[in-house]
């Protein structure tokens, strides 16, 4: 467990303002952002007042995987269990949300699986290496604040998650289908060694909003190109730039 002053303020709980239809994949916000053009994440902070994190927070996500400094990190105890398939298409990428019951539970406090959902390129890069897709399991503790739980992946064999929820993508904005007939388990998402990077960040997504607490694996996870070109098909390149991680430190396992 961590015992230094430095580490426990670092995990000190703070508060996230984001709107839970945006956590919970119900819904975005009014202003029509997307990741390329005039309304792309450059200018995402112009596009509304409540984006303005975008623009000027100090603790924004996705960042570069550079210089971690090791610490005596707590595990990560996994409690997913199958579920039939929700899956989304919100227009800027497939989301698949979680009944009650899945969780993590890191250095005693629990995080309860709200949803996951996918962004190629993936954004967290390491070293400056870009990963062919990225997966964010986006989870919430009892106080409300937020933990994402990121996923590289590289091209390998078929993902029984993706092979099941791709077989039921939504292909136009908006749309969702419920599929009690399709059981999926989130803990076909992970790698068999759960060691990983943390650092405070933000959401990737306007508004943009910190206190997120985010914990990346490092072991990468195999899907196959053509899940991944079947992806890109649907929702394209959905993946915000790299940002300046200014004061923070990345403390690695």
């Amino acid at each position: 467990m961590i015992k230094s002053a430095t580490m426990t303020a670092f995990f000190a709980v703070t508060s996230v303002f984001v709107s839970m239809a945006v956590i919970a994949g119900s819904g975005h916000d009014d202003a029509h952002w997307s990741y390329t053009g005039s309304n792309g994440p450059e200018h995402w902070a112009d596009m509304s007042k409540e984006f303005k994190l975008c623009g000027n927070g100090k603790e924004q996500s996705p960042i570069n995987i550079n210089g971690a400094k090791t610490e005596n990190l707590p595990t990560i105890q996994f409690d997913y269990k199958p579920g039939s398939l929700e899956i989304i298409n919100n227009g800027h990428t497939i989301l698949v949300k979680r009944a009650k019951g899945n969780s993590i539970t890191v250095g005693g406090e629990q995080y309860e699986l709200l949803q996951f959902h996918f962004h190629t390129p993936g954004e967290n890069t390491v070293d400056g290496k870009v990963f062919p897709m990225g997966i964010h399991l986006v989870h919430k503790n009892a106080k409300g604040k937020i933990m994402v739980l990121g996923v590289f992946t590289k091209i390998g064999a078929k993902n029984t998650v993706l092979d099941k929820a791709w077989n039921h993508m939504p292909q136009q904005s908006a749309e969702k289908k419920k599929v009690a007939s399709v059981s999926i388990n989130a803990v076909d998402l992970l790698p068999t060694d759960h060691s990983y990077y943390r650092f405070k960040g933000s959401i990737t997504i306007p508004p943009c909003s910190e206190g997120v607490e985010w914990i990346v694996l490092k072991t990468p996870i195999e899907v196959s190109d053509e899940q991944i070109k079947q992806f890109s098909k649907v929702i394209g390149v959905n993946a915000r730039p790299v940002q300046p991680m200014y004061s923070r430190t990345l403390y690695m396992m």
